[in-house]
C-alpha cells in the first residue's frame, strides 16, 4: 500500500457538498407535492416528537421518522429521477473530491441524512465512495418510522471516522475533513486536516482560532435559486 492510500478524505453531505435545503427537506417536499403525506402522518410525527421532546429535544426531531411510517421503500427511485434533473452539488465540492481521487486518497460520505437518500445522491457525483449515513428501518418492502442503527451526527461522525481507519488501514493524521456545522466538529477533529465549509459563525470562530481552514462554496448564479428550492410541483 502506498502513503497515498493510507489517506482519507472525509466529507459532511448537507450543507457540505449539497447545498440547502437537506436531502431529507427536499424528500418530504417531493412527498408533500405528491399527496404521500397527510394529516394522519403528520399527527403520528408530533406525537412521537411530543414522547422524547422534554427528555431529548434534538433525538426528537433529526431522530423522529415517523412521517416515513407505511411508506415504500421504492419511492426512493421516483424522488432520485427528480433530484437527477438538476443535482444540487457545489461545484468547488465535486472539484475538491475529483483532487482527492487524482492524489489516490480514499473518499468517504460521512452523514446524518438517511441512507437512501445518501446513497441516491452519491450515485450523482463523480467516482466511487464508501457512504455511512442513518439506516431507516425497513419491514416488507416499506419504511417502518424507526431507525436501523444509530444517528450518524456529532460523536458517533468520529466512532464511524475511527472505523473506517481501522478497516483501511488509513493515518488519520494525514487525512482530511469537511463539515459545515459544530455538529461536524468530532469528525473534524478526528483528523488532521480539517477545513469548515460555509460554517457558521461559532465554527468560524473555532477554525480561525485553531488555525484551519474556513472556506466559501456557492451554487452557480444561473442554479443557485432553483436548485435551493428543487421540489416538484403538487401532483394533479
Amino acid at each position: 500500500m502506498n502513503a497515498s492510500t493510507k489517506i482519507g478524505a472525509f466529507f459532511d453531505l448537507d450543507g457540505t457538498i449539497v447545498a440547502p435545503p437537506s436531502l431529507e427537506w427536499r424528500f418530504v417536499g417531493y412527498l408533500l407535492a405528491r399527496d404521500l403525506l397527510g394529516t394522519r402522518d403528520i399527527a403520528r410525527w408530533l406525537a412521537a416528537f411530543g414522547k422524547r421532546v422534554l427528555l431529548d429535544p434534538r433525538a426528537a426531531t433529526i431522530a423522529n421518522k415517523q412521517y416515513l411510517s407505511g411508506l415504500r421503500e421504492t419511492l426512493t427511485t421516483d424522488w432520485e429521477q427528480s433530484f437527477a434533473t438538476c443535482p444540487p452539488f457545489y461545484p468547488e465540492a465535486i472539484e475538491r473530491m475529483n483532487w482527492h481521487r487524482k492524489e489516490g486518497h480514499r473518499v468517504f460520505l460521512i452523514s446524518g441524512t438517511l441512507d437512501f437518500l445518501a446513497r441516491a445522491a452519491a450515485r450523482h457525483l463523480p467516482g466511487s465512495m464508501e457512504i455511512c449515513a442513518t439506516q431507516a428501518d425497513v419491514a416488507h418492502g416499506r419504511w417502518t418510522g424507526r431507525l436501523a442503527g444509530p444517528h450518524v451526527s456529532g460523536e458517533e461522525k468520529a466512532r464511524t471516522v475511527r472505523s473506517l481507519a481501522a478497516r483501511f488501514g488509513l493515518s488519520l493524521w494525514d487525512s482530511y475533513a469537511y463539515g459545515n456545522s459544530t455538529n461536524d466538529l468530532p469528525m473534524l477533529d478526528s483528523v488532521g486536516r480539517r477545513t469548515a465549509v460555509n460554517p457558521p459563525a461559532r465554527l468560524r470562530h473555532i477554525a480561525r482560532s485553531e488555525g484551519w481552514p474556513a472556506i466559501q462554496w456557492t451554487m452557480p448564479p444561473s442554479q443557485g435559486s432553483s436548485q435551493t428550492q428543487q421540489l416538484p410541483a403538487r401532483a394533479r
